[in-house]
């Protein structure tokens, strides 16, 4: 195997500087990708040169561009069947990939990429493989469920891309897996990325890869991007009101928790709702419109803190992040590093903060074996005089119609705005599924825009449309 921490001197650190299509090329200007983050650098070359990489680097680092890039190079679009797949332990990541795709894919014509999650009608998914696609993104059950009803053939597929491969084994998608690899050509080239590297995910890559190159961009993140803190907490009674007074002294618009546990995840946000956080639980055992709706509210803003478990918040595409804090430290130190590096991301400043009990202190000396530094334990700070958690700037409104109904971000704008509306810039993100669509106003206007969705159109007919509460 060939090992590569970081890009040497001779590593390309410009698009431009690939020998990649130029559309592709043309493209990524267009979009202004002009720098190479270090995983691109090190990983791009021999991805292009055909090459099985195992890729070990944290979310944000920018590898859904480094194998997005290799797939689209050579693929050939007159050969219409299945030529990639890509797999991901999550809708969400599934989703994001798949738009990621299609942004670079767009210079490139008559490129078809499909996705394949569970949570959604399959009938549909029929219809969409029985024309056929280049590149397949989807979760491992589904593709196994399409894979079992004869309606998926992979037998064509010339690269593999397991994407959070960690995550996908934590999830106990191993036996799942080895029946997709069954289906798959053994002559292919296979690309594995992960955010930790436990021994579940050496095994599956000596079985599944063929003399890989391994690159692996650091995982430790600078004090300069992002602020860690450590605070004593006496014992389980004591977290709750030790999380509140943290949530309060960093007065943070935005903040994601994280929990080892369903149960914790749920307690830890009751506990902040009656406290007056506009705080949402997020976990696995959620309904999928459930999960959308929740990751919806907290990604424009109508929500300030999710409290999440770990494999729930993969996928999650949050631009900006100021505060992480882990309710408990987690289990393994990789992951700790994966948590903290949701804050800080894109040259942005953040903190994470990290309540540690007693029956914790094993893992705190995990984490300093890490991150080869000593860490020290602070007492959490006294709640400060007569605070009152902030409410969000803006509010979420439901329109049940979406994509399926031909909605679109420019009809939901129109409609807003049209005469007698709301300003438009006061209307924040557009997320548009299958059957419904979210659309984020500032609060102070949400009664108002309610009121012109309800009385007015979309697509020339009426849809309901109510506010969601957090």
């Amino acid at each position: 195997m060939t090992t590569s921490d970081a890009p040497d001197t001779h590593t390309p650190r410009d698009f431009q500087s690939l020998p990649l299509r130029q559309p592709l090329l043309r493209n990524l200007e267009d979009l202004g990708y002009t720098r190479l983050t270090e995983i691109q650098a090190a990983a791009l070359p021999a991805i292009v040169a055909g090459k099985d990489v195992i890729g070990q680097a944290k979310t944000g680092s920018g590898k859904t561009v480094a194998f997005g890039l290799g797939l689209l190079h050579k693929l050939r679009v007159g050969q219409f069947r299945v030529q990639s797949l890509v797999l991901c332990p999550t809708r969400e990541l599934a989703d994001q990939v798949a738009r990621e795709l299609r942004k670079l894919a767009r210079a490139i014509h008559n490129i078809k990429i499909l996705t394949l999650c569970g949570g959604m009608p399959f009938g549909p998914q029929i219809g969409s493989l029985k024309h056929g696609a280049h590149i397949v993104v989807g979760t491992p059950g589904r593709i196994e469920d399409h894979l079992r009803k004869g309606n998926l053939d992979l037998g064509t597929v010339e690269t593999l891309v397991l994407d959070e491969a960690d995550r996908m084994l934590d999830m106990g998608f191993q036996a799942v897996l080895d029946q997709i690899l069954a289906e798959l050509p053994r002559q292919r080239q296979t690309l594995l990325f992960s955010a930790t590297y436990p021994q579940t995910i050496d095994a599956l890559a000596d079985r599944v890869l063929r003399d890989p190159v391994k690159v692996e961009v650091a995982a430790a993140h600078t004090r300069n991007t992002i602020e860690q803190r450590y605070y004593r907490v006496e014992n389980n009674e004591a977290r709750p009101a030790a999380l509140y007074q943290l949530l309060a002294d960093c007065d943070a618009s935005s903040a994601l928790v994280f929990c080892n546990t369903r149960k914790e995840t749920e307690e830890a946000a009751q506990t902040l709702k009656r406290a007056g956080f506009a705080a949402l639980a997020l976990h696995g055992d959620m309904e999928q419109k459930d999960r959308d709706r929740t990751l919806a509210l907290f990604a424009n803003g109508s929500a300030s803190i999710l409290v999440a478990t770990d494999v729930a918040a993969r996928g999650l595409d949050i631009e900006e992040l100021p505060l992480v804090v882990n309710y408990h430290l987690s289990r393994d130190p990789e992951v700790h590093v994966h948590r903290i590096g949701r804050t800080g991301r894109a040259g942005q400043k953040g903190a994470a903060l990290s309540l540690v009990g007693k029956k914790e202190i094993y893992k705190l000396e995990r984490l300093e074996a890490l991150m080869q530094q000593p860490i020290t334990l602070r007492e959490v700070p006294s709640l400060p005089g007569g605070f009152a958690p902030p409410r969000p700037v803006m509010t979420t409104l439901q329109i049940d119609g979406g994509k399926k109904q031909k909605v679109r971000a420019g009809d939901v704008v129109g409609a807003l705005t049209g005469e007698g509306g709301i300003d438009g810039s006061q209307i924040g993100k557009i997320q548009l599924f299958d059957f419904s669509t979210f659309v984020a106003v500032e609060r102070v206007v949400a009664k108002k825009a309610l009121g012109k969705l309800a009385h007015g159109k979309l697509k020339g007919r009426k849809f309901r449309a109510r506010i969601v509460g957090v």
